[in-house]
């Protein structure tokens, strides 16, 4: 992958623009289609929709597209994720859309095979490069809780089992504070009840506990820079937090699954401190080719405007780390 990733407003002008659907049906299944074998990344599976042609609009061409390709009538979508992503022979810009409401019976109008399969097959298919973060936003949710303060390791589970209940699906432990044995405790436990709720687990900064005991792995940036290839396993979530483009372009390469990029707002921590304010985050955002959540100041009804630039949702300690 190159070390830049152009603004979309250039790659709308001279790269590839497509317009990107995913639709699930009553039983939660997603629509997946395969490509003809003549085609750039032909044989691989994709989610429906096609080229935006020069003037039109983007929803206009899902809409299009989806009732040429496969007979369905979209009727409302919301916005998934936006990738900007470089192949050896090409550049393309994805517009990926949820479709919230929908009429018709899906079928392969165009003679493509096409499959109905959970979020959890997905993993069983091949799709394109560019296609990976779209996997990756659709397991992910709209919130990442990371740890903040706790007394002992019985108020950390106490905290934990509370954020769980309240439907927190993924975790990041931020604790440099304690000994490796105590955070190796405090870490089996938290994997137990994250099991439990079936959350997802990641540990800020420490690769060999997250080797050890098969939980994900969060990047603090100083690191992310020292890394040189990809520092665990692909079936396990790699984060990183980035607060600058070099940053940003670094997670590119490094092929990390998602990055929170921060601060956006002041904090009551660090109130005085510089901030990059929802226009910048943004820019951020339209630079990065795998999903992004936003951090520094962050409450639940920051959710919405989060997604509104095209980002995941929001990373926060406060909006979640609470006791019963």
């Amino acid at each position: 992958m190159p070390s830049t990733v152009p603004d979309k407003a250039e790659l709308h002008g001279s790269h590839i623009h497509v317009a990107v659907g995913v639709v699930q049906n009553a039983h939660v299944e997603i629509l997946i289609t395969q490509r003809p074998e003549h085609l750039h990344q032909g044989g691989l599976w994709e989610f429906p929709g096609g080229k935006v042609e020069q003037g039109e609009d983007v929803l206009h061409a899902l809409q299009r597209e989806f009732k040429e390709e496969v007979g369905i009538t979209i009727e409302s979508t919301e916005l998934l994720i936006q990738i900007p992503f470089h192949y050896p022979d090409k550049s393309v810009l994805l517009d990926v859309f949820r479709v919230t409401a929908f009429s018709g019976v899906a079928s392969g109008l165009e003679g493509q095979a096409m499959q109905w399969v959970s979020p959890n097959q997905l993993s069983e298919f091949s799709f394109p490069d560019a296609n990976k973060a779209i996997i990756s936003a659709l397991k992910l949710p709209d919130a990442y809780m990371i740890t903040g303060r706790y007394d002992d390791e019985k108020d950390f589970l106490l905290r934990l089992h509370h954020s769980l209940k309240q439907g927190v699906k993924l975790v990041q432990i931020r604790d440099r504070q304690r000994s490796e044995s105590e955070r190796l405790s405090l870490v089996e436990k938290a994997k137990v009840l994250c099991k439990q709720y079936q959350a997802q687990l990641l540990l800020n900064t420490s690769v060999e506990l997250a080797k050890k005991l098969n939980v994900g792995l969060h990047l603090n940036s100083q690191d992310l820079m020292n890394c040189e290839q990809r520092p665990i396993a692909n079936d396990q979530w790699l984060c990183a937090s980035v607060h600058n483009e070099t940053e940003l372009q670094q997670a590119n390469i490094l092929g990390v699954d998602f990055v929170v990029i921060s601060p956006v707002l002041p904090t009551d921590s660090h109130p005085s401190a510089p901030t990059l304010g929802w226009e910048e985050f943004s820019h951020l955002v339209r630079q990065s080719s795998m999903p992004v959540y936003a951090l520094g100041g962050m409450t639940e009804e920051h959710r919405a405007m989060a997604r509104q630039t095209g980002a995941q949702g929001i990373a926060a300690i406060t909006a979640f780390w609470k006791k019963s």
